[in-house]
Order: structure tokens, then sequence, then C-alpha cells
């Protein structure tokens, strides 16, 4: 039981760089190579694409590139693969990957698992009481929906490998499962092992977004070396739930701390409640340590009985939507390009009432390069090239057509330096909804076959009678840093967060979350004061228009600030330019906080930053 199981991430998401898989392969670091390849909406495309063609239905790039490249070398070095690549049919791809393997006279086990798919309980999910209510909005289950999965967890995963699947497909799953599963079939993990599951759970939280563990997306960017060599993320597992977070040898990007704990807080809500299938994890009190160059260690994850429900991810059109955009160039691009927006919307809505055709039923117009998206904190700015961009919603197809083909006119009838519209005009395309609600884990049954026979497969554990599933366990000690102190007699300056702390944000729904790392432990009191939920909402509230909660991670100095209608929608439904809110973080760490002269002059003099996030 001292092994070590080493895990490779080779994507992020459908449409990853195809360097991951070959670079992790070629390293000869990894025992298992897995594949993340399903945001929220890629459901709803693969249903299309599966509509319009049978076979397909999955992510294609997982067989014609990635599997394409590597397949050789894996079952030479004999490399386990887990992807959800299987999308909305899984059969297709597994049946896609077997053609590969048999053009290359390559034997290959390849393991299926589906059940996921709840659309077939839709009509008596209608008619049941209570009825079914979204999680964020409470409203009712839409009519027409277009697909319907549940995330299901790791289980069905260790069970195709315990019965000697070289290859796994998935439907939906939660994104960590392709990792957790491994570690439950390697280690023998049981669904008891609430502390185990919840660390396997974080090491693959933390490798399913690709790079973002290796430097990706980080706050400070320029201390990140050889972007286009980037590594692609290594996790070396043990079995009593710690592991290492690495890279392959003589990549690209940056593995410290700092990182890492960025990429722990990406895409949660409540720290102490994180929900998956599987356990009901907390990393308030996890610990992040370096461990050598490039390699940092992860420890000190908790969990507790899961519930007895899975999330539904629905998707569903509500009307159409459309998006033109137009450079201004010259002198007052800015309020030009304002102008130019303004009068579009305002000629087709005249148009719209000749035609009959109704109002908009949502417009968003921003000019890009003059920071619309940070609202009234937006410096001024004098730019002499701004991008226009328009986004609109209606409930007809025609009036967005009518819409496209009023937006190239502006290049001779309005604003000096109008150009950009070569591209012709936009297209108009459904507005694809998201749709989450909770399903009784019993009605949904996940099922694995290999080569056609059916492997039987464990239900996903609910909670115990007796356990409390939501109370937190008594936490380790942490011991509270000492806070800055300021000499009464210093100077006390005003800085943008930036100059105290990493942040990164990410959205699940119409929420965004922020997560925010103390650059030293000493400074989390001084942050805990000045970073509270009514400022960053004031702050925000340009672009938040629900409650924003803070929850604290004392484990790694930080707090993680979940707002709620915070993107307009989220998702394809929003209208926004940056509509999956990456960049949130962003404009938060541009919030004026308060810190002694004394403290800056430390950190800027090279003092031992890094460690924060270990809570030294």
């Amino acid at each position: 039981m001292n092994r070590t199981v080493r895990i490779g991430g080779a994507s992020g998401f459908w449409g990853d760089s195809s360097v991951g898989a070959p670079q992790l392969v070629a390293s000869r670091q990894i025992d298992y190579l897995v594949f993340d390849y399903l945001a929220e909406l890629t459901m709803s495309i693969l249903a299309g694409a599966r509509l319009k063609k049978p076979e397909l239905g999955y992510a294609t790039d997982f067989v014609s590139v990635a599997m394409k490249a590597v397949l050789q070398d894996v079952v030479q070095q004999g490399i386990r693969v887990v992807s959800n690549a299987g999308g909305v049919n899984p059969q297709g791809c597994a049946d896609a990957l077997a053609a590969l393997a048999a053009e290359h006279g390559i034997a290959l086990k390849i393991a299926v698992v589906s059940g996921d798919d709840v659309s077939p309980l839709l009509p008596q999910l209608r008619q049941q009481q209570p009825a079914v209510r979204e999680l964020q909005s409470g409203a009712p289950l839409p009519e027409r929906v277009l697909t319907a999965n549940a995330y299901l967890g790791a289980t069905p995963i260790q069970a195709a490998l315990d019965a000697g699947a070289q290859v796994v497909i998935t439907g939906r799953c939660v994104d960590s499962a392709v990792i957790l599963g491994v570690l439950m079939h390697e280690f023998g993990w049981q669904p008891g092992d609430h502390d185990l599951l919840a660390a396997g759970s974080l090491a693959g939280h933390i490798i399913e977004c690709g790079c973002q563990a290796t430097g990706g997306l980080h706050t400070d960017w320029d201390t990140v070396p050889d972007w286009p060599n980037i590594g692609y993320p290594i996790v070396e597992c043990h079995a009593d739930g710690r592991f290492v977070v690495t890279k392959p040898s003589g990549t690209g990007g940056k593995v410290t701390p700092a990182v890492v704990g960025e990429q722990m807080l990406y895409e949660i809500g409540d720290p102490s409640a994180y929900l998956l299938p599987d356990v009901v994890a907390d990393f308030t009190q996890v610990r992040i340590e370096q461990a050598g160059n490039h390699r940092v260690r992860v420890h000190g994850a908790r969990g507790r009985a899961p519930t007895a429900s899975y999330k539904v991810c629905a998707t569903y059109v509500d009307g159409f939507k459309a998006a033109s955009q137009l450079t201004i160039v010259g002198f007052d691009a800015v309020a030009k390009a304002q102008r130019t927006g303004e009068a579009i919307l305002t000629r087709t809505s005249t148009l719209f009432a000749q035609h009959d055709y109704g109002p908009y039923s949502g417009t968003q117009l921003e000019v890009l390069g003059a920071e619309s998206c940070y609202g009234p904190h937006a410096r001024a700015t004098q730019t002499r090239e701004a991008v226009l961009r328009i986004a609109v919603t209606h409930p007809r197809k025609e009036a967005l057509e009518l819409f496209a083909r009023e937006v190239a006119p502006a290049g001779t009838s309005w604003a000096p330096g109008t150009t950009g519209a070569a591209s012709g005009r936009s297209a108009v395309s459904p507005s694809i909804r998201q749709y989450a609600f909770l399903l009784d884990k019993s009605k949904v049954e996940a099922r694995v076959e290999i080569d056609g026979q059916r492997i039987e497969v464990p239900c996903d554990a609910g909670p115990v009678a007796g356990e409390e599933t939501f109370s937190p366990k008594s936490p380790t000690s942490i011991d509270e840093p000492q806070a800055a102190s300021f000499d009464a007699d210093a100077d006390i300056v005003a800085v943008p967060l930036i100059r105290l702390a990493w942040a990164r944000s990410g959205d699940k729904g119409d929420t965004s979350n922020i997560g925010v790392i103390t650059r030293h432990p000493a400074l989390l009191p001084l942050l805990r004061e000045q970073l509270t939920e009514t400022r960053v909402a004031e702050w925000l509230a340009h672009l938040v228009k629900g409650p924003v909660t803070r929850y604290e991670v004392p484990g790694i100095g930080a707090f993680n600030f979940v707002c709620e209608q915070a993107l307009g929608g989220g998702g394809m439904a929003s209208l926004r330019n940056d509509a999956l809110g990456k960049g949130m973080g962003q404009i938060l760490l541009a919030m004026p906080v308060r810190v002694g002269a004394e403290w800056l002059a430390l950190l800027e003099a090279g003092a031992p930053a890094d460690h924060a996030a270990a809570g030294a």
C-alpha cells in the first residue's frame, strides 16, 4: 500500500490543445491518462450533432486526435485511459475507438458507462409532487427539454477498471470522477471511506481543468515560463489520500502552492460542503506545501456521507440569439462605438414594430477596450480603437435575421473609422439555457458494459442512517496567523487587492465564484476585515444582482466568494462577452484595500509569500 499511482490530466474541456496526451505519454511519468471534455453546455452541442448524424454525439477529438496520436504508446506502456468523451453517445465513442484500434491491429478492452441520460424520466417528473424546481431560480421544468443528464459518480468507473477495462468511456459524470474512480480501483477505497473519497475528489478537481493546475490563468501570469510548452498536470497519489501535483520534466509552466490553491477554489461553492455524488467534501482544512521543484504536496481534505440526490443538468431552447461586432477607429472611439450601438438597437426596434415582431427579449451593448466590464470602476480612456459588441435575444428567428442585416450599414452611415464587418452577417442560433435540479439516486441506474457484457455496478451510496450529512466535523486546529500590525505613525496606503492576494473566478450556471488567497498568511485578518460580503457586493454591483456569500478557507489562508445572479443567465444564455465569469476575479483584484507601507515593502522585497497558500 506504499505504491504511488500517477495520473495525468490531458484535457480540461472539449477544445483543449492536442499536445496534452502526447506530452504526458511521452514523459513516461504516468500510469493513467484521463480526459475531461464535458462543460455544462457541451451536452447540448453533442445532442445537436447526434440529431444530424446518429453515430455522433461524442467528443470526436478524443478518438480522431488524442487517442490516434497515443494509442500504440498507451498500449505498449500499459497506461489505462478514462474519459467522459462519450457525451450523449458513449457507445458510439467506444465503437469509433475500437475501429481505430482495429486499424492498428490492437486488441483493446473498452468499457462503456451509461445511464446518466434521464430524459425518459421527464414525463414522470412533471407529474410528481412536490414538483421539480430549478436549483437557483425555482422555476418549473420547461416544456421543451433538449438534454437531461445526471452527474454520475466514480463507482461505475471503479467497476469498469475492476473488470479489467483498458479504456473507460463515460457519458456525463462529475468532472473529478474520472480520477476518483481510478483511485478507488487502485487502493480499494470503499463508499464509507469519506475522507479518502474527499481527498481523491480534490486530486481530480485540481487536474480536471488541465493547465490551470500548472500555471494557466495564474494571477502572476508574468512569472509563468514557457507558455507554448506548458506542462499538463500529473497527480502522484497515495493510499492514505495524500498526493503531489507536478508536471512532466522539461515542460513549461509553474507548480507552486499559489497556483494549486487557485485551482482548488475554482468553481466551487461552500468549501466546507462541496457536494459530489460520492462524498460531501470539506476543503477548509487542506494544506498545500512546496515539496520540490514544480512539486506541491496536498493533504487534509475531509469528507462525510453524500446526499441521496444526483444533480441533473438539463438544457432547453428559449428563443434565439445573435451577436455582432464592429471595430471603431480614431478620435473619440468609445463615444462613437456607444452611439453606433444605440443607433442599431433603436433602428431595429422600430423595424421590429413595423413587422409586428415585438421587442427584443434581451440586449447587451459593450464597448470592448473601454473597460465596460468594470462598470463604475472603469478608468477614463482615450483609446483610439474600440470594439462594439451587441448581443441580443428575441422569440422569433426572423427578427434577429433582420438585426444581423442592419449591423453592416453602420460602416457607411454613421461614425468615421467604422470597420471590421468584413466577416459577414452574424449567425442566428437557438438560445440554449440551463436548468439544474436534484433527482433521487434511486431513480437512476448506472450501467457498465464491456464487449457487450453487463458489469454489475453497486448503487451510489446516500447518507447512512444516523450520520449527519451536512454538519461539519470538528475542525482540525489551524493556528490563526498573527495579524499584520501597523505602526500608528507609519504610512497606511490604499493599493489594489492584487498587491496582497491571488484570485481566480469561474462559473456554475448563473453563479460566479471568486477564490481569493492571501500572498502572506499574516495578511488574512486584514483581508477578512476589508473583504466583507457587503463591500464585495458593492464593488461588483454592476454585474452581480443576487447575494454574495463569503466562505473562509483557513487551511490555505483564503476566502471563497459565491456571487449569485452574476452572469446574465450564464453559459450560452448570457449575452455578456464574459459569459463564464473569467474576468470577475480580475475585476475584484482592482478593488482598493488599505495596508501598511512596510508590508508592501516586505512583499515587494521577496518575502516568502508563496508559502501563504500552505497556511504556514
